[in-house]
C-alpha cells in the first residue's frame, strides 16, 4: 500500500516530517520525507528529537524541503547521523539559508550541552548535543538545489516541483505527482504559507506576497498555525514606535527576540525607516546573532524575490551592514560587551521563541529591570520560554535559574509571515478543483480544528486534522 505518514507537526506546530511511501519501487518501495524539522516547545515534544524515527533513517531515499526554518529543516543533521545518506532537495535560497541555520543550530546544541555539564543542570551525565556543528556542516554535502517550477523525477513513479509559498526567502510548496498503471495522483504539501497581501496589511514584508494561485491536487497537506486567529489589520509602525520611544525615554533597553532569517531583516528595515522619519530616536542597534551578517548577504543575492518596498528601501539606505549605528555582533566577545551597555539601546537577538541562543543572556540581564522592554514580533509556541514571558509569567527558567520578569512585555502580531484563516480561505478559493482529502498539520489542536470547521463551511471540502504517526492511503 502506498501511503503518507505524519511523523511530526501533527497535533503540534513544530517538527514537520511527512513520509511518503510508494509501493512497487524495489523490494521496500520508495520512501521520501517532506521536511525534517525539530520539535520545539513542550518537553513531551522536544523529547521526540532524541527518538529514532518509526522508519529507519537508512531506508529513506530522499528528503524534499519546503524551507529553511528549523521546525522544518533542523532535524536533518540528526537524520544523517542516524544513517540517512540520500539527496536533500531544496530551492537555491533554502540551500543557502540552511548552510548557516543548521551549523548554527549544531553550535547552540554544543554550547547548551557544555553549559549543562559545567553547571550540572541536566539529569543526563554527560549532557550530549543532539548533533554538532561539524555534523551539521557535513550534511550540507547532501543538498541538491532545484529551481522553482523545475520538474524533478526521483523514480519512474514519483516526480515533484516547487511552487512559491511566499513565507520566507526561498520558501516553497511541494507538488508531488505519483504515477502508476496509467493513472496519476497529485499531492500538495504547503509547508508554511505566506501572507496573501503585504504592503498595507503587513508592512515590511521582504518577499513577494501571496502563494501561487490556481493549484489543483487530489490530496492536500496544509499548515494551520493561525487557524484560530486573525492578524490585526492595522499598521504596526505607530504602536512599534510608541513602545520603543517610551522605553528609551525612561532609560531602558529594548530586547527583541527574533528569528535570524526574514524576521530580523524585516524588523531592521522598519527600525531604519522609523529612525529616518524621526519617530524613534537614533540609538545603538545591536544585532546579536552569528548568522545575521551571513543572512543579510544571502538576502542581497536574491533581489528578484523582493517586494518593491524592500527594493526601494535598499536603494535608499543601502545594505544594513553599512548603516551607521547598527552593529552586527558576531563573536562571543562582542556579544558579552552588550551586557556592559548602560545607555538606551535596541538589542535584536535569536532565537525568536527564546528556546536557546544569545537572547537568553540578554533576557537574564534585562528582564528583572522594569525600565526595559521585551518586544515580541513572532509567534510563540506553547511550551516555549517566549510563550511564558509573553503570557504574563512572573518568572522564567533560564540556565537552571528562575529569572523574575519585571520588564515591560509587549507583542506585535502584524509581523507574522503565516497566512491567517481569511487569507488561507482566499487562497483556497483559487483552487481549480476541490482535493479529495485535506489534512491539516503544523497547528495546535484548537487552531487546526477551527480551521477545519471554517474550510468545511466555506468550501464544503473533506477536511481532517492529522494525528501523530497516522497513515493515509494514497491510491
Amino acid at each position: 500500500m502506498s501511503y503518507i505518514q505524519f511523523l511530526g507537526a501533527a497535533g503540534v506546530v513544530t517538527g514537520s516530517k511527512h513520509l511518503i511511501h510508494v509501493d512497487g519501487n524495489g523490494p521496500r518501495g520508495l520512501q521520501v520525507l517532506v521536511d525534517c524539522g525539530l520539535f520545539q516547545g513542550q518537553k513531551e515534544w522536544r523529547e521526540r528529537n532524541w527518538q529514532d524515527l518509526p522508519v529507519p533513517a537508512n531506508t529513506i531515499d530522499a528528503v524534499v524541503l519546503t524551507h529553511a526554518h528549523l521546525d522544518h529543516s533542523g532535524w536533518i543533521p540528526r537524520l544523517v547521523k542516524e544513517g540517512f545518506h540520500g539527496p536533500i532537495y531544496a530551492t537555491p535560497p533554502t540551500v543557502d539559508l540552511c548552510s548557516i541555520l543548521l551549523p548554527d543550530s549544531g553550535h547552540l546544541q554544543e554550547e547548551d550541552a557544555e553549559f549543562y555539564n559545567k553547571t550540572h543542570a541536566s539529569k543526563h551525565h554527560p549532557a550530549l548535543p543532539l548533533y554538532t556543528l561539524e555534523e551539521a556542516q557535513q550534511c550540507m554535502t547532501l543538498f541538491r538545489p532545484v529551481n522553482f517550477g523545475e520538474v524533478k523525477q526521483l523514480q519512474s513513479g514519483l516526480s515533484f516541483r516547487f511552487v512559491r509559498a511566499a513565507h520566507i526567502l526561498g520558501s516553497a510548496m511541494v507538488e508531488i505527482t505519483l504515477a502508476s498503471n496509467g493513472k496519476e495522483e497529485k499531492l500538495l504539501f504547503t509547508g508554511d504559507i505566506g501572507r496573501v497581501r503585504n504592503s498595507e496589511v503587513a508592512p515590511g514584508k521582504v518577499i513577494h506576497s501571496g502563494p501561487t494561485e490556481g493549484e489543483e491536487c487530489d490530496l492536500l497537506v496544509m499548515e494551520s498555525t493561525y487557524g484560530n486567529r486573525q492578524h490585526p489589520h492595522d499598521d504596526p509602525r505607530p504602536e512599534m514606535a510608541a513602545l520603543i520611544r517610551t522605553a528609551l525615554q525612561r532609560g531602558g533597553c529594548v530586547v527583541v527576540p527574533s528569528f535570524a532569517v526574514e524576521r530580523t531583516q524585516k524588523f531592521l528595515f522598519l527600525l531604519k525607516e522609523l529612525m529616518e522619519s524621526g519617530k524613534i530616536p537614533r540609538v545603538p542597534v545591536h544585532v546579536d546573532s552569528p548568522m545575521a551578517i551571513k543572512a543579510v548577504q544571502i538576502f542581497l543575492k536574491y533581489t528578484e524575490e523582493f517586494t518593491p518596498q524592500t527594493k526601494s528601501l535598499i536603494e535608499e539606505f543601502g545594505s544594513p551592514l553599512k548603516w551607521p549605528g547598527f552593529h552586527f555582533d558576531v563573536t562571543q566577545q562582542e556579544s558579552k560587551k552588550i551586557n556592559d551597555l548602560t545607555e538606551p539601546s535596541i538589542i535584536v537577538s535569536s532565537s525568536g521563541m527564546v528556546t536557546g541562543g544569545r537572547v537568553l543572556h540578554h533576557l537574564m540581564q534585562r528582564l528583572p529591570d522594569q525600565k526595559n522592554l521585551v518586544l515580541f514580533i513572532g509567534f510563540q509556541a506553547p511550551g516555549t520560554r517566549g510563550f511564558s514571558i509573553k503570557n504574563g509569567a512572573p518568572s522564567v527558567k533560564m540556565f537552571g535559574q528562575q529569572v523574575p520578569i519585571r520588564a515591560q512585555v509587549a507583542s506585535l502580531e502584524q509581523f507574522s509571515d503565516h497566512a491567517d484563516t481569511p487569507e488561507l480561505l482566499e487562497w483556497l478559493h483559487t483552487f481549480k478543483r476541490a482535493p479529495k482529502e485535506t489534512f491539516l498539520v503544523h497547528g495546535e489542536p484548537a487552531s487546526a480544528s477551527q480551521l477545519r470547521d471554517a474550510m468545511t463551511q466555506a468550501l464544503g471540502w473533506n477536511v481532517q486534522v492529522a494525528t501523530y504517526k497516522q497513515k493515509v492511503a494514497v491510491e
